[in-house]
């Protein structure tokens, strides 16, 4: 399996331009696949550097209704006429971020692409085939990112808290091994990892996603303690996590202390090869 980061916070060279946003290009056995589309047409640009031909890709998953996730999904349905995105509905719900000193600032996707054919709206529990799984509704709520409460959803005419109920992640099967592909893990790593574990009866063999221990809205990192609690859980799983995005470098940095060898940086121009 080949993976490129095509779009994150961060790069690893002047060569690949880097934004707030993730996007991942996946080549498993049977598909060339998109996990998130970033913020912008950015991960088309950066595809081609990578050689990856977008026009190529027959699947696409978007984690959840956040821009920095689903924002380059006019872009791709321009350059690709074939590929299916599989989306939660409700990620097309009205979403806003509040940013300090309490403007309410609109982060949610482009509603009007809601109606491409394309879309594909899954259930909390979706199996694409024999290699891909979809899974939401996440009921675990230990050692959540407290920047969620300035994450907000449309409901009755009113904002209140996001509930994440949009989010998805991703299961690969590949060689007896498995990978998880989360976007933000707003519904928090630890819960999105048991719920897994309920589906396949052990821990992913590698995860790659956000942890959200950052928060963008307030500019702030999260607590020590709830990092080194996430650090010493992933620890004992065993799985090799690859982090990014919202996950924020110093917390990163710490759970590097913890983690040591399994944990490592994606970074936007990374390239990994693994289950095979």
């Amino acid at each position: 399996m080949i993976i490129k980061a095509l779009v994150e916070n961060t790069t690893v060279s002047e060569e690949y331009k880097n934004e707030h946003g993730l996007s991942l290009y996946i080549e498993t056995l049977n598909h060339k696949l998109l996990f998130d589309l970033g913020a912008s047409f950015l991960f088309a640009e950066n595809a081609q550097k990578l050689g990856v031909d977008i026009s190529e890709v027959d699947l696409v998953v978007i984690s959840h209704g956040h821009y920095d996730h689903g924002g380059g999904l006019k872009t791709f349905l321009n350059v690709n006429s074939k590929a299916k995105i599989y989306v939660n509905r409700q990620a097309f719900a009205k979403h806003y971020a509040s940013r300090q000193g309490g403007e309410k600032v609109y982060i949610g996707l482009d509603e009007a692409l809601m109606q491409s054919e394309r879309l594909i709206f899954a259930g909390e529990h979706f199996i694409i085939d024999e290699e891909l799984e979809l899974f939401s509704n996440i009921k675990g709520r230990k050692l959540i990112s407290s920047g969620n409460q300035d994450i907000l959803m449309e409901s009755g005419g009113m904002l209140v808290q996001d509930n994440f109920s949009h989010e998805q992640n991703l299961i690969i099967s590949e060689g007896g091994k498995t990978l998880l592909v989360a976007g933000c893990a707003h519904n928090g790593i630890v819960n999105i990892i048991d719920h897994l574990i309920e589906i396949k009866h052990s821990p992913p063999h590698y995860v790659i996603g956000g942890f959200h221990l950052y928060s963008r809205s307030a500019d702030k990192y999260e607590d020590a303690a709830l990092i080194n609690l996430i650090g010493l859980y992933l620890k004992d799983t065993g799985s090799f996590c690859y982090t990014c995005h919202c996950t924020g470098i110093e917390p990163y940095q710490r759970l590097k202390e913890i983690m040591r060898e399994k944990i490592e940086y994606l970074s936007t121009g990374s390239q990994l090869k693994i289950l095979s």
